[in-house]
């Protein structure tokens, strides 16, 4: 990896700004590789070398990736001046430059976001072309049918749109769980407006291999271990 002014390094981390990065090491609280320095504008590997900032050892992190319980009244947007958004509702230690939330749920829409600052993964997860799976609980009210199970098997042309076929399970008089490897706008409730029916209560439970931490409550987030951050690009279709 390409060296670093330790400085950007420390606040990019979330740990210190610029500013505070400089004082820091003017009082010798930050040490590379055993010895201290007291210059904050040294460049360094944070992949490679040791960096302890106040007896504490640095554990970098590229990137970050936060699984959210979205609630329902929340943005899907790194910002807004209106309405509060998944973003704020990160913990301290969570936050830095550049994360947002791959993909968008809508407003009344809860459950599994994934909040990220690398662009890379995000465009495959997304991607119709990579067939990265779905899962949502759905509610509706019109009792399921399994004339509807077929005709989104078969795939549902709404206006414009075209909608790849798409699993459903009905699992109950009303409500049903589908998976789509698609993101378009309103989708799901544009798929269920076609059959008759609307939404009234719509959860994102799973992306790709990756299933909503049931521990989560909703406003709740955790980052992904590493098992986790792979399996999000799994294309393996759920048998519902």
């Amino acid at each position: 990896m390409a060296l670093q002014r330790l400085d950007k390094i420390l606040s990019g981390q979330n740990i210190a700004t610029r500013t505070e990065s400089k004082k820091l090491a003017l009082k010798g609280l930050i040490c590379v590789n055993g010895e201290i320095t007291k210059r904050s504008d040294i460049k360094v590997d944070p992949e490679t070398d040791e960096i302890i900032v106040k007896g504490k050892k640095l554990r970098y992190r590229k990137h970050l990736y936060i699984m959210m319980n979205k609630p329902a009244g929340i943005v899907s947007a790194s910002r807004d001046k209106n309405t509060k958004t998944v973003i704020d509702l990160l913990p301290e230690h969570l936050r830095r430059d550049d994360l947002f939330p791959a993909g968008r749920l809508d407003r009344d829409t809860t459950g599994f976001i994934l909040i990220t600052d690398d662009g890379e993964l995000s465009h495959k997860m997304l991607s119709p072309k990579n067939h990265v799976y779905k899962l949502y609980s759905v509610e509706c009210d019109k009792i399921l049918t399994r004339d509807d199970v077929q005709k989104f098997a078969e795939g549902i042309v709404s206006g414009e749109d075209t909608f790849l076929p798409a699993a459903m399970k009905i699992t109950g008089t009303n409500t049903a769980l589908v998976e789509i490897c698609e993101g378009k706008f309103h989708q799901i409730k544009r798929m269920f407006h076609s059959v008759g029916a609307e939404v009234t209560r719509l959860k994102r439970l799973k992306i790709g291999g990756v299933f909503l931490d049931e521990k989560l409550s909703e406003g709740e987030c955790r980052e992904l271990d590493e098992k986790e951050i792979s399996a999000l690009t799994d294309k393996t279709e759920k048998e519902l």
